[in-house]
């Protein structure tokens, strides 16, 4: 089985960071393929990114021990931890995956499921924290937009800016060369990719120029259980 790897790309000025994550079991596959078209993009418009490939071993979903609270991470060291520690330099995320059954992959499942209840959990959301994300499918024919709306979700639960293109960020094909076929579901890469820049430049001139983030009140949970 072969472990994580990580793509470094540099971009132009190598001051703004995106981490484009790879859920697919197979390293060089079309979600790599379209995480590429997006990191050569970005590249182009000065921003540095790393593709982080999780890698095709098990990943353990969340036991809903709720460990993360007391110790900041979560309680199975994995892939997951390793993730956490280099996320929290980055300025935007991209999480791409192959679409399995209408659903993301089982793996990409688990990885977002304890990573982003992890965080929640274990440091108040401050990793994520109006950190503009998108996310990116893979299909041989169907199941992209209802992988879309799984995703998505997780980045409104976490105040991240959700970056979209002029389409739904899909591509199609059973094999890469398919998809250096698919002109519109590249097109919608380069596409979601400059917007993605254009998002980070902006949020970086405003801080730059005095523009205060939001006011932060502590968290409020309640249930439907009296």
């Amino acid at each position: 089985m072969e472990m994580a790897e990580v793509l470094v790309v540099q971009g132009k000025e190598n001051k703004m960071k995106v981490i484009l994550v790879n859920g697919s079991p197979h390293k060089e596959g079309c979600t790599y393929t379209a995480l590429s078209e997006v990191a050569k993009t970005l590249s182009k418009e000065g921003i540095e990114t790393e593709i982080f490939w999780i890698g095709n071993e098990a990943i353990s979903g969340c036991i809903a021990c709720r460990q993360c609270a007391k110790i900041g991470k979560c309680v199975i060291d994995d892939i997951v931890n390793e993730f956490r520690e280099m996320a929290k330099d980055a300025d935007g995320f991209i999480f791409g995956t192959p679409v399995h059954y209408a659903a993301a992959s089982g793996n990409m499942t688990s990885f977002m499921d304890r990573l982003f209840y992890s965080e929640l959990g274990g440091n108040a959301n401050e990793m994520f924290y109006l950190k503009p994300a998108a996310c990116v499918m893979s299909a041989r024919r169907a199941g992209t937009t209802a992988t879309y709306d799984q995703m998505n979700k997780y980045f409104g639960l976490h105040e991240m800016p959700i970056v979209s293109a002029r389409y739904w960020n899909m591509v199609h094909g059973a094999k890469p060369e398919d998809v250096y076929e698919d002109k519109e579901g590249l097109f919608n890469m380069r596409l979601l990719a400059r917007n993605m820049a254009f998002f980070l430049k902006c949020k970086q001139a405003g801080l730059q120029n005095g523009v205060e983030l939001p006011e932060r009140e502590a968290s409020v949970f309640t249930n439907f259980v009296r």
